[in-house]
């Protein structure tokens, strides 16, 4: 151990990130604490990381985290997530920001300060590339003075921002890459209805638990876009068909546009989702490079609309996964199977419902038998606590039913997944 550089012995304390780990291994000898202050750029403080954490009183823990901080001298990444404090000292979290602000490239940081401080001025400016706030207020963005130009990922979680100083922020970070949204508290103006964000280099974008009447985005370079747990009027994408990963989850749309940024999707993945205004599948089905399919739980309000099994292997010709809700609405099945075209590349089914009955089983054996060259099949289903005789009829049928069918295709797995 003697003869490890010190450098290597720096890369050895920030890989344990834990400043409690950290701080005990530098005692270990003098090399190991010059490591510690010279070499050392990962620190994190988590009240998980240690129990003592939680015992300690506020000001008690911006004493030792000052302490600790200020025995380094090359920061790269600092992360403080204190769930059991309830505010720090605005002095002490400016006094740690700017010891480090010369080093620091990632930040992670979710404790409220009084009063508030602006973390997006303390932070422009300087190296930047990864930033992650959680239960602060950011306000009065100037993208002219506060500079983010190494900054590629930024997530705000229950942050309390305007729909404009949101979009100044975006415009401030002309490197962004990842952006993430949870729970945001959006502040919209009185001549404000609509929050507009813009940027051409953002690729990958995460929103969760907001409510909006109009969100347009306008993302040239947009790879992947998730919605999770949303309510929105109006959601458009603005973009230039760079577009690979389209993922909804538990969402509510009046009207979904993704214009012309379907051609080269290749993945799907939508559950519990409800659109009321133009045809979604239609809007999908122009993706001819899709590998993987996901529609589980979706209601088209619009009845016209049905999921057209029998176009679509000829829409989805590359496609691998396929993973489909069966669903029953007046008495007529969701995804009708009349025709004959095949799924030729499908290797994995998944197929579920939420309320069984017979022509399930006919469902499934029909799938079966479009896929050729399957090699796995999960059955999705849930079960009741409290089941009349009937229910539990039709589940002994179709467990009986499938034990019998699954005989024809030996060469397939099959697992189910009940809930």
């Amino acid at each position: 151990m003697e003869h490890l550089p010190v450098e290597v012995i720096g890369n050895i304390l920030s890989r344990l990130k834990a400043a409690r780990d950290v701080v005990i291994a530098s005692t270990t000898c003098k090399k190991w604490r010059e490591a510690w202050r010279t070499h050392l750029h990962t620190l994190s403080f988590n009240s998980n990381d240690w129990p003592v954490y939680h015992d300690l009183t506020t000001s008690r823990l911006e004493i030792l985290i000052t302490q600790t901080i200020f025995q380094t001298t090359g920061l790269q990444s600092l992360s403080i997530f204190m769930d059991d404090a309830d505010e720090f000292s605005a002095a002490p979290v400016i006094a740690w920001l700017m010891y480090t602000r010369e080093t620091l490239r990632e930040l992670y940081y979710n404790v409220r300060t009084t009063p508030n401080i602006n973390i997006i001025e303390k932070c422009g400016r300087h190296k930047l590339e990864v930033l992650a706030l959680a239960h602060n207020s950011i306000a009065g963005v100037e993208p002219s003075y506060q500079k983010f130009p190494c900054l590629k990922s930024l997530a705000l979680s229950f942050v309390s921002i305007s729909a404009l100083d949101l979009s100044l922020l975006l415009t401030a970070c002309p490197k962004i890459e990842t952006l993430t949204l949870i729970n945001p508290d959006v502040v919209m103006s009185d001549a404000q209805a609509t929050m507009e964000l813009t940027s051409t280099s953002l690729k990958d974008i995460y929103v969760e638990a907001i409510s909006l009447d109009k969100f347009i985005l306008e993302a040239d370079s947009l790879e992947k876009l998730h919605l999770k747990d949303c309510t929105l009027e109006l959601f458009e994408l603005i973009g230039k068909g760079s577009l690979r990963v389209l993922k909804i989850d538990d969402v509510s749309v009046l009207q979904l546009d993704i214009g012309e940024s379907t051609a080269n999707l290749e993945v799907v993945d939508v559950s519990n989702f409800t659109i009321t205004g133009p045809k979604f599948y239609n809007m999908i089905s122009k993706s001819s490079k899709l590998v993987r399919l996901r529609l589980w739980g979706v209601v088209f309000d619009d009845e016209d609309e049905v999921v057209d099994l029998d176009n679509m292997p000829v829409c989805f010709p590359w496609l691998t996964n396929l993973s489909l809700n069966y669903d029953l609405r007046d008495e007529v099945l969701h995804y009708g199977l009349h025709g004959s075209c095949q799924f030729n590349n499908v290797a994995v089914l998944e197929l579920g419902w939420s309320v069984i009955n017979d022509q399930f089983t006919d469902w499934v054996a029909g799938l079966l038998a479009r896929c050729p060259n399957l090699r796995k099949l999960v059955i999705y289903g849930v079960v009741s606590e409290a089941k009349t005789h009937v229910e539990c009829q039709i589940l002994a049928n179709f467990t009986s039913s499938i034990v019998r069918l699954m005989r024809k295709y030996m060469h397939v797995e099959v697992q189910f997944e009940y809930e």
